[in-house]
């Protein structure tokens, strides 16, 4: 049982912190630096609540933006409605998911797929705030009107198909929890990333020294 335990463990560690190329003094403190400014930033996703989110968007909801309308002409491709519609969330969702893959896998990039990880927790938290509008419709869209003035928005569209419009704000909660969750994870897997490097490189240094 032990030696299951410990491959599994091994297994673990392997997938997510996979060997990585060395990285120097500057790389490692740039990369620090770049940490504590997405931990500072990302912050404000924990703190306010769920409505202001929707209402008071950062900047990075402007870059989500742009693959959110990206997705609905690609998944719009298919010529099914409801695919056209869920396109918007999905490719603002496989922006960060690519990432990911591309960082961990191609560029063996524990750190990168981190912060990737922590993007697609941003992502969600960006999702939360329509999901929870289905029904109200109050939220500002990209138009400048409100999902009422404008006969609904993706989210009332996709729970009204699934017949779930009237759970929107217990999904949201839940998506927004999730969201939340990955956050902090991620951040603590880029932080452990971080003084994993550290330690190679003070080994490096060490052996170094005659």
């Amino acid at each position: 049982m032990k030696d299951a335990l410990r491959r599994l463990g091994w297994r673990l560690g392997d997938a997510f912190f996979p060997p990585a190329r060395p990285v120097n003094g500057w790389a490692l403190g740039g990369r620090a630096v770049t940490l504590a400014v997405v931990a500072a930033y990302g912050w404000w996703f924990f703190r306010v609540p769920l409505r202001e989110i929707g209402e008071d968007p950062k900047f990075i909801h402007g870059v989500l933006l742009v693959f959110h309308e990206a997705g609905h002409v690609i998944f719009g491709l298919f010529g099914n409605e409801f695919l056209r519609v869920a396109g918007g969330t999905l490719g603002q969702l496989l922006l960060p998911l690519v990432l990911l893959v591309a960082f961990r896998f191609t560029n063996r990039d524990a750190f990168g797929a981190a912060l990737s990880a922590w993007l697609l927790g941003v992502s969600l938290a960006n999702c939360a705030p329509y999901i929870n509008d289905a029904r109200s419709l109050a939220l500002v869209l990209l138009g400048g009107h409100s999902g009422r003035e404008v006969e609904g928005h993706d989210w009332e569209y996709l729970l009204t198909q699934l017949n779930l419009l009237n759970k929107d704000v217990y999904i949201a909660h839940y998506v927004l929890l999730a969201a939340r969750w990955l956050m902090a994870l991620a951040l603590l897997w880029a932080a452990a990333e971080l003084v994993r490097q550290f330690r190679a490189l003070r080994r490096g240094a060490e052996a170094a020294v005659p």
